[in-house]
Protein backbone atom coordinates (compact mmCIF):
# COMPACT_ATOMS: atom_id res chain seq x y z
CA UNK A 1 0.00 0.00 0.00
CA UNK A 2 1.18 3.18 -0.64
CA UNK A 3 1.55 6.36 1.38
CA UNK A 4 1.98 10.13 0.54
CA UNK A 5 4.65 12.17 1.86
CA UNK A 6 2.00 14.94 3.12
CA UNK A 7 1.29 14.26 6.83
CA UNK A 8 0.18 15.93 9.83
CA UNK A 9 0.60 14.80 13.51
CA UNK A 10 -0.89 17.10 17.07
CA UNK A 11 -0.59 15.47 20.45
CA UNK A 12 -0.77 17.81 23.34
CA UNK A 13 -0.22 16.56 27.46
CA UNK A 14 -0.90 18.27 29.96
CA UNK A 15 1.98 17.71 33.02
CA UNK A 16 1.81 18.98 36.59
CA UNK A 17 3.23 22.21 35.59
CA UNK A 18 3.50 22.85 32.05
CA UNK A 19 1.58 22.11 29.03
CA UNK A 20 3.37 20.33 25.99
CA UNK A 21 1.99 20.31 22.45
CA UNK A 22 3.62 18.04 19.81
CA UNK A 23 3.30 18.80 16.40
CA UNK A 24 4.93 16.95 13.19
CA UNK A 25 3.98 17.67 9.92
CA UNK A 26 5.81 16.22 6.06
CA UNK A 27 5.82 17.67 2.71
CA UNK A 28 6.98 15.68 -0.45
CA UNK A 29 11.25 15.59 -0.87
CA UNK A 30 13.90 13.55 -2.51
CA UNK A 31 15.28 12.32 0.64
CA UNK A 32 14.53 13.13 4.21
CA UNK A 33 15.00 16.34 5.59
CA UNK A 34 13.96 17.17 9.21
CA UNK A 35 13.90 20.20 10.90
CA UNK A 36 13.49 20.48 14.78
CA UNK A 37 12.23 23.21 17.15
CA UNK A 38 12.47 22.83 20.89
CA UNK A 39 12.86 24.68 23.88
CA UNK A 40 16.73 24.36 25.48
CA UNK A 41 16.17 21.93 27.83
CA UNK A 42 15.09 19.53 26.05
CA UNK A 43 17.85 19.92 23.28
CA UNK A 44 19.62 16.80 24.70
CA UNK A 45 16.74 14.65 23.46
CA UNK A 46 16.89 15.99 19.95
CA UNK A 47 19.37 13.06 18.67
CA UNK A 48 16.89 10.39 20.20
CA UNK A 49 14.03 12.09 18.35
CA UNK A 50 15.77 12.39 14.80
CA UNK A 51 16.16 9.12 15.31
CA UNK A 52 12.65 7.55 16.07
CA UNK A 53 10.90 10.12 13.57
CA UNK A 54 13.24 8.75 10.88
CA UNK A 55 12.69 5.17 11.74
CA UNK A 56 8.92 6.10 10.79
CA UNK A 57 8.68 8.36 8.34
CA UNK A 58 11.70 7.81 6.13
CA UNK A 59 11.46 10.38 3.36
CA UNK A 60 9.95 13.93 3.24
CA UNK A 61 10.56 17.30 4.57
CA UNK A 62 9.05 16.86 8.09
CA UNK A 63 9.18 19.61 10.60
CA UNK A 64 8.96 18.87 14.45
CA UNK A 65 7.61 21.45 16.59
CA UNK A 66 7.80 20.78 20.77
CA UNK A 67 6.11 23.80 22.25
CA UNK A 68 6.01 24.14 25.99
CA UNK A 69 3.50 26.16 28.20
CA UNK A 70 4.23 27.00 32.00
CA UNK A 71 0.48 26.30 34.02
CA UNK A 72 1.75 26.08 37.61
CA UNK A 73 3.52 28.43 39.66
CA UNK A 74 7.26 26.89 39.31
CA UNK A 75 9.37 28.78 36.74
CA UNK A 76 12.72 28.41 36.03
CA UNK A 77 13.17 32.47 35.17
CA UNK A 78 13.94 34.67 38.66
CA UNK A 79 13.98 38.28 38.58
CA UNK A 80 17.87 39.49 39.72
CA UNK A 81 16.44 42.14 42.21
CA UNK A 82 20.07 43.30 43.13
CA UNK A 83 20.91 43.91 39.12
CA UNK A 84 18.08 45.57 38.69
CA UNK A 85 17.95 48.21 41.69
CA UNK A 86 21.60 49.13 40.54
CA UNK A 87 20.58 49.06 37.20
CA UNK A 88 17.82 51.52 38.45
CA UNK A 89 19.86 53.71 40.68
CA UNK A 90 22.57 54.34 37.30
CA UNK A 91 19.42 55.09 35.13
CA UNK A 92 18.69 57.91 37.47
CA UNK A 93 21.90 59.53 37.23
CA UNK A 94 21.43 59.95 33.48
CA UNK A 95 17.80 60.73 33.18
CA UNK A 96 14.59 62.02 35.79
CA UNK A 97 12.40 59.36 34.32
CA UNK A 98 9.29 58.07 36.31
CA UNK A 99 10.25 54.71 38.26
CA UNK A 100 8.04 52.25 36.32
CA UNK A 101 9.53 53.21 33.50
CA UNK A 102 13.09 52.71 34.45
CA UNK A 103 12.30 49.35 35.44
CA UNK A 104 10.92 48.13 32.18
CA UNK A 105 13.81 49.38 30.90
CA UNK A 106 16.11 47.92 33.80
CA UNK A 107 14.36 44.67 33.21
CA UNK A 108 15.69 44.07 29.59
CA UNK A 109 18.76 44.95 30.20
CA UNK A 110 21.89 42.29 30.87
CA UNK A 111 21.90 39.66 33.87
CA UNK A 112 18.14 41.12 34.86
CA UNK A 113 16.53 37.75 34.66
CA UNK A 114 18.12 34.75 35.30
CA UNK A 115 17.40 31.11 33.98
CA UNK A 116 17.72 28.07 35.98
CA UNK A 117 18.55 25.50 33.94
CA UNK A 118 15.42 22.32 34.32
CA UNK A 119 16.64 18.81 34.53
CA UNK A 120 14.61 16.53 32.77
CA UNK A 121 12.64 14.61 34.57
CA UNK A 122 12.38 10.74 33.85
CA UNK A 123 8.11 10.11 34.25
CA UNK A 124 8.12 13.63 32.30
CA UNK A 125 10.06 12.46 29.61
CA UNK A 126 8.45 8.75 29.65
CA UNK A 127 5.16 10.87 28.87
CA UNK A 128 6.41 12.65 26.19
CA UNK A 129 8.14 10.08 24.62
CA UNK A 130 4.89 8.51 24.58
CA UNK A 131 3.20 11.33 22.92
CA UNK A 132 5.85 11.22 20.36
CA UNK A 133 5.01 7.78 19.79
CA UNK A 134 1.48 8.49 19.86
CA UNK A 135 2.03 11.72 17.30
CA UNK A 136 3.77 9.77 14.76
CA UNK A 137 1.01 6.83 14.76
CA UNK A 138 -1.45 10.07 13.39
CA UNK A 139 1.07 11.45 10.72
CA UNK A 140 1.38 8.12 9.43
CA UNK A 141 -2.35 7.12 9.43
CA UNK A 142 -2.51 10.60 7.77
CA UNK A 143 0.12 9.62 5.09
CA UNK A 144 -1.72 6.12 4.77
CA UNK A 145 -5.48 7.89 4.22
CA UNK A 146 -3.65 10.27 1.60
CA UNK A 147 -2.56 7.45 -0.04
CA UNK A 148 -5.55 5.66 -0.68
CA UNK A 149 -6.55 9.07 -2.36
CA UNK A 150 -3.78 8.60 -4.48
CA UNK A 151 -3.87 4.93 -5.21
CA UNK A 152 -7.75 5.39 -6.46
CA UNK A 153 -6.65 7.92 -8.96
CA UNK A 154 -3.26 6.00 -10.12
CA UNK A 155 -5.28 2.73 -10.62
CA UNK A 156 -8.02 4.92 -12.92
CA UNK A 157 -5.35 6.65 -15.02
CA UNK A 158 -3.45 3.76 -16.08
CA UNK A 159 -7.14 2.13 -16.86
CA UNK A 160 -7.40 4.85 -18.82
CA UNK A 161 -3.84 4.81 -20.56
CA UNK A 162 -4.81 1.38 -21.25
CA UNK A 163 -8.23 2.04 -22.80
CA UNK A 164 -6.15 4.55 -25.19
CA UNK A 165 -3.65 2.22 -26.47
CA UNK A 166 -6.41 -0.36 -26.85
CA UNK A 167 -7.51 2.21 -29.21
CA UNK A 168 -3.95 2.57 -30.37
CA UNK A 169 -4.44 -1.41 -31.35
CA UNK A 170 -7.31 -1.05 -32.86
CA UNK A 171 -6.60 2.06 -35.72
CA UNK A 172 -3.18 0.34 -36.02
CA UNK A 173 -4.38 -1.52 -39.50
CA UNK A 174 -6.01 1.49 -40.69
CA UNK A 175 -3.13 3.81 -40.15
CA UNK A 176 -0.97 1.24 -41.89
CA UNK A 177 -2.82 0.90 -44.63
CA UNK A 178 -2.83 4.69 -45.08
CA UNK A 179 0.81 4.71 -45.73
CA UNK A 180 0.80 1.98 -48.07
CA UNK A 181 -2.33 3.93 -49.90
CA UNK A 182 -0.07 7.40 -49.47
CA UNK A 183 2.91 5.78 -51.54
CA UNK A 184 1.25 3.55 -53.82
CA UNK A 185 -0.71 7.39 -54.44
CA UNK A 186 2.66 8.61 -55.12
CA UNK A 187 4.14 6.24 -57.41
CA UNK A 188 1.05 6.60 -59.83
CA UNK A 189 1.37 10.13 -60.01
CA UNK A 190 4.86 10.14 -61.48
CA UNK A 191 4.19 8.03 -64.09
CA UNK A 192 6.47 6.20 -64.46
CA UNK A 193 6.27 1.70 -64.20
CA UNK A 194 7.86 0.69 -61.69
CA UNK A 195 9.00 -3.62 -60.55
CA UNK A 196 6.26 -4.50 -58.64
CA UNK A 197 8.33 -6.83 -56.78
CA UNK A 198 10.73 -4.19 -55.44
CA UNK A 199 8.39 -1.90 -54.84
CA UNK A 200 6.68 -4.66 -52.39
CA UNK A 201 9.95 -4.81 -50.60
CA UNK A 202 10.66 -0.88 -50.21
CA UNK A 203 7.00 -1.01 -49.33
CA UNK A 204 7.65 -3.97 -46.62
CA UNK A 205 10.96 -1.60 -45.02
CA UNK A 206 8.98 1.66 -45.14
CA UNK A 207 6.41 0.51 -43.53
CA UNK A 208 8.44 -1.77 -40.58
CA UNK A 209 9.88 1.92 -39.53
CA UNK A 210 6.31 2.91 -38.61
CA UNK A 211 5.84 -0.64 -36.83
CA UNK A 212 4.94 0.11 -33.44
CA UNK A 213 4.53 -3.81 -32.45
CA UNK A 214 7.55 -3.75 -30.08
CA UNK A 215 6.24 -0.38 -28.29
CA UNK A 216 2.31 -1.77 -27.80
CA UNK A 217 3.51 -4.42 -25.74
CA UNK A 218 6.35 -2.92 -23.77
CA UNK A 219 3.66 -0.15 -22.17
CA UNK A 220 1.17 -2.73 -21.97
CA UNK A 221 3.94 -4.46 -19.64
CA UNK A 222 4.53 -1.35 -18.01
CA UNK A 223 1.39 -0.33 -17.02
CA UNK A 224 0.89 -4.31 -15.60
CA UNK A 225 4.36 -3.84 -13.85
CA UNK A 226 2.98 -0.37 -12.33
CA UNK A 227 -0.10 -2.02 -11.03
CA UNK A 228 2.02 -4.83 -9.16
CA UNK A 229 4.52 -2.85 -7.42
CA UNK A 230 1.05 -0.05 -6.71
CA UNK A 231 -0.25 -3.00 -4.61
CA UNK A 232 3.04 -4.20 -3.40
CA UNK A 233 3.30 -4.08 0.58
CA UNK A 234 5.40 -1.59 0.78
CA UNK A 235 5.08 1.96 -0.45
CA UNK A 236 7.74 2.50 -3.29
CA UNK A 237 7.07 6.28 -4.60
CA UNK A 238 10.64 5.90 -6.59
CA UNK A 239 10.20 2.70 -8.32
CA UNK A 240 6.92 3.83 -9.33
CA UNK A 241 8.60 6.89 -10.83
CA UNK A 242 10.85 4.61 -12.68
CA UNK A 243 8.28 2.81 -14.45
CA UNK A 244 6.46 6.43 -15.37
CA UNK A 245 9.49 7.35 -17.15
CA UNK A 246 9.70 3.61 -19.31
CA UNK A 247 5.76 4.53 -20.15
CA UNK A 248 6.53 8.07 -21.25
CA UNK A 249 9.49 6.36 -23.75
CA UNK A 250 7.12 3.95 -24.79
CA UNK A 251 4.28 6.62 -25.74
CA UNK A 252 6.72 9.38 -27.15
CA UNK A 253 8.14 6.43 -29.71
CA UNK A 254 4.47 5.41 -30.91
CA UNK A 255 4.01 8.94 -30.95
CA UNK A 256 6.93 9.42 -32.99
CA UNK A 257 6.04 6.43 -35.59
CA UNK A 258 2.70 6.97 -35.94
CA UNK A 259 2.53 9.76 -38.70
CA UNK A 260 -1.61 9.10 -38.46
CA UNK A 261 -3.47 12.29 -37.03
CA UNK A 262 -6.27 9.87 -35.16
CA UNK A 263 -3.55 8.12 -33.44
CA UNK A 264 -1.51 11.07 -32.80
CA UNK A 265 -4.08 12.76 -31.02
CA UNK A 266 -4.48 9.43 -29.40
CA UNK A 267 -0.91 8.99 -28.46
CA UNK A 268 -1.51 12.94 -26.59
CA UNK A 269 -4.45 12.03 -24.40
CA UNK A 270 -2.18 8.93 -22.94
CA UNK A 271 0.39 11.47 -22.53
CA UNK A 272 -2.14 14.38 -20.25
CA UNK A 273 -2.91 10.87 -18.18
CA UNK A 274 0.94 9.82 -17.57
CA UNK A 275 1.78 13.39 -16.89
CA UNK A 276 -0.79 13.84 -13.70
CA UNK A 277 0.33 10.52 -12.62
CA UNK A 278 3.80 11.84 -12.89
CA UNK A 279 3.27 14.46 -10.92
CA UNK A 280 1.09 12.92 -7.78
CA UNK A 281 4.13 9.89 -7.93
CA UNK A 282 6.04 13.53 -6.85
CA UNK A 283 3.81 12.79 -3.38
CA UNK A 284 4.51 9.29 -3.00
CA UNK A 285 6.49 8.11 0.25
Amino acid sequence: MIQSMTGYGKTVVQLPTKKISLEIKSLNSKNLDLNARMPSVYREKELEIRKRIAAVLNRGKVDFSLYMEITGEDTSSQINKTVVKEYIKQLKEVVDGDETELLKMAVRLPDAVTTERDEIDDDEWKTISDAIDETLKKIEQYRIDEGKSLETDFINRVKNISQLLDDVIAIDPERIEGVRARLEKGIAEIKEKVDENRFEQELVYYIEKYDITEEKVRLKNHLDYFLKVLNSKESNGKKLGFIGQEMGREINTIGSKSNYAPMQKLVVQMKDELEKIKEQLLNVL
